[in-house]
């Protein structure tokens, strides 16, 4: 069956323009990550497998297709000052591209190119000099970490000599083993797992009064001018049975780590359909409609997506809620449901 899938969408995507490849090799689109990726998705777009590039060695919009239809991952990573410029030249060239993730400067060029816009959940973000874990409404977080460290466990950043990765990988194979979609990893949006660390990441763990690691907490670097001003949490896996004190505390010890070394920002990533309001754009009041229901469905959350529980884990932080947006064309069932293939939900 899922080679037939495949055949299918290699039939259906033979119909999407062609588009030229940026020719970027990964060095180079790790510098123009590091020069220009001020946003949540910037890293994983210069890293992620299975993504094509649109662009030239000035900056790029990373993409990929599925069953005829092709989606653009997040802002272009490129100077702000030629970003519409990028967006626009995509557009042209792709045609009727659909938009993933992105931010309000990318929405609003798209809502001048007659694009319509809606939220598609929000980015949690913890601006660090404004940002403090002090005062009641942070105290179940300060009593995680406490709860922890008197209960004996360690929670440390992982330089290597902690956990090999074979240990690493065994801690992510068990939690995928209790979760809703357990046969695969999640891609596009997210990048599959992997126990070794790419150039520039950081890792935090917990260990058990044994020593044993039982809990991981990932992040990939934000970047602005070369230099690396902030972290988005990417992966959380943990053991089964662990204590739910285990990542709300190495949430709150690795952005304590950032805050004492100068960094300016933690972004919790994405908390999908989440607080969906109109979007201050053209939009699409269906989408509005099943994005907002598709929150709030039991038979979701339960069955394909915790979208409520990953929403309600950030929010114990904090921050402040950012809008991110998809904007499409077509604003077709089909086109949606190729990207919650491509997603892998599906």
């Amino acid at each position: 069956m899922a080679g037939l899938r495949g055949y299918i969408d290699s039939v259906l995507d033979r119909g999407l323009p062609h588009l030229a490849s940026a020719q970027l090799s990964d060095e180079r689109r790790m510098e123009l990550c590091r020069q220009h990726g001020d946003f949540s998705l910037a890293y994983s777009t210069a890293v992620q497998k299975n993504l094509s590039h649109f662009g030239d060695d000035k900056g790029y919009i990373a993409y990929a297709t599925k069953m005829g239809h092709m989606f653009a991952l997040g802002d272009p990573v490129a100077d702000k000052a030629d970003r519409a410029r990028y967006v626009s030249d995509f557009v042209a060239a792709a045609e009727r591209p659909c938009f993933v993730q992105i931010g309000r400067q990318t929405a609003e060029t798209l809502s001048r190119l007659g694009y319509r816009i809606n939220q598609m959940g929000v980015d949690t973000r913890l601006v660090l000099n404004e940002h403090s874990f002090a005062g009641k409404k942070n105290e179940t977080v300060r009593y995680s970490e406490r709860w922890l460290v008197k209960n004996g466990y360690r929670i440390v950043e992982c330089d290597g000599s902690l956990a090999r990765p074979d240990q690493i990988k065994a801690v992510s194979e068990e939690w995928r083993a209790g979760r809703i979609v357990r046969r695969r990893e999640m891609c596009f949006l997210n990048r599959p797992f992997k126990a070794e660390l790419s150039a520039h990441m950081r890792r935090f763990l917990i260990l058990d009064p044994q020593g044993e690691t039982i809990a991981v907490l990932d992040f990939d670097p934000i970047f602005d001018a070369g230099q690396v001003t902030g972290y988005t949490s990417t992966f959380k896996r943990k053991k089964t049975g662990t204590t739910p004190h285990a990542e709300i505390g190495l949430t709150k010890f690795a952005t304590d780590r950032f805050r004492e070394e100068g960094r300016s920002l933690v972004t919790l990533g994405l908390s999908p359909l989440a607080a969906i309001t109109t979007s201050g754009f053209a939009e699409s009041a269906f989408w509005r409609g099943r994005f907002e229901y598709a929150y709030k469905s039991p038979a979701i959350n339960k069955r394909i997506f915790n979208l409520q529980g990953q929403a309600a884990f950030k929010r114990r932080f904090h921050g402040a809620e950012e809008p991110t947006y998809i904007a499409f064309k077509r604003r077709s069932p089909l086109e949606m449901l190729a990207l919650l293939r491509l997603l892998k939900t599906l």
